[in-house]
């Protein structure tokens, strides 16, 4: 796994919701085993950089995480998860810290050596980016944090995406960088250089990304929440998660 996630990783991907899925997965014998295990692709960092962060080394991290995503999947573990707070990020969090606690030693004593690894870490690329990450976070924070940049990571992709299907992928990497950009410091006249437009036209293109990647990432949280929870309250959460310093 060279990257957080794959670009094919979409709403498409995991209908009707990721979180309904999960939920789906919990009964006997339910076809959804391909796509929780997509799932366990998107989401697998947060829950390694939490690991991490409760002190245990990368390998046994490693493991961990790859084990807990083999309960997950093979959906011997999913009924005892706290399902009521309708939330994704929840769920998966409450079920790893539950398996770290109950199960994971002798799980992964029995498993040693076989089984089917459903979330392939690739541990220089976690080791790197957990290098970066912000030390000074406890493993709630950590996660939560990281799990809000995973989404981000997410919209970014089907926001390139749209462009590659649009045969405009040059386009989005000039314009990519403004996403993040004040405002104030957006170079209009590069990019309007860059792209062949008048100025005024890159400005145009620059409000049109900016907005269509809101809408994405409002769907990308949406995706991991039931359709009783409140997403605006979820986007504040994760707004405040990623402003930690």
């Amino acid at each position: 796994m060279s990257n957080l996630t794959s670009s094919s990783e979409g709403r498409q991907t995991f209908p009707p919701t990721r979180w309904s899925l999960v939920l789906a997965a919990t009964r006997k014998d339910a076809p959804e085993s391909a796509a929780l295990e997509a799932i366990c692709r998107a989401y697998w960092y947060p829950l390694y950089a939490y690991v991490r962060r409760c002190g245990h080394s990368s390998p046994d991290a490693q493991d961990l995480t790859q084990e807990f995503f083999c309960r997950l999947v093979e959906k011997h573990w999913l009924d005892s998860a706290d399902r009521e707070k309708g939330k994704l990020r929840t769920f998966l969090i409450v079920a790893l810290k539950n398996f770290m606690s109950k199960e994971w030693r002798r799980a992964s004593a029995q498993r040693r050596g076989g089984g089917q690894a459903h979330a392939r870490i690739d541990t220089v690329f976690a080791e790197s980016r957990y290098a970066a990450d912000n030390q000074s976070l406890g493993p709630d924070e950590v996660f939560d944090q990281q799990w809000a940049l995973t989404l981000l990571d997410l919209a970014v992709s089907r926001l390139r995406a749209e462009f590659a299907a649009s045969e405009k992928p040059a386009a989005f990497e000039t314009l990519k960088n403004c996403l993040t950009g004040e405002r104030g410091a957006i170079d209009y006249a590069a990019i309007a250089k860059s792209l062949s437009l008048s100025e005024g036209a890159a400005r145009v293109a620059v409000h049109r990304l900016r907005k269509r990647f809101r809408e994405i990432f409002r769907e990308e949280i949406s995706q991991t929440l039931d359709s009783g929870v409140d997403l605006d309250a979820e986007l504040r959460h994760l707004a405040s998660a990623l402003a930690r310093k």
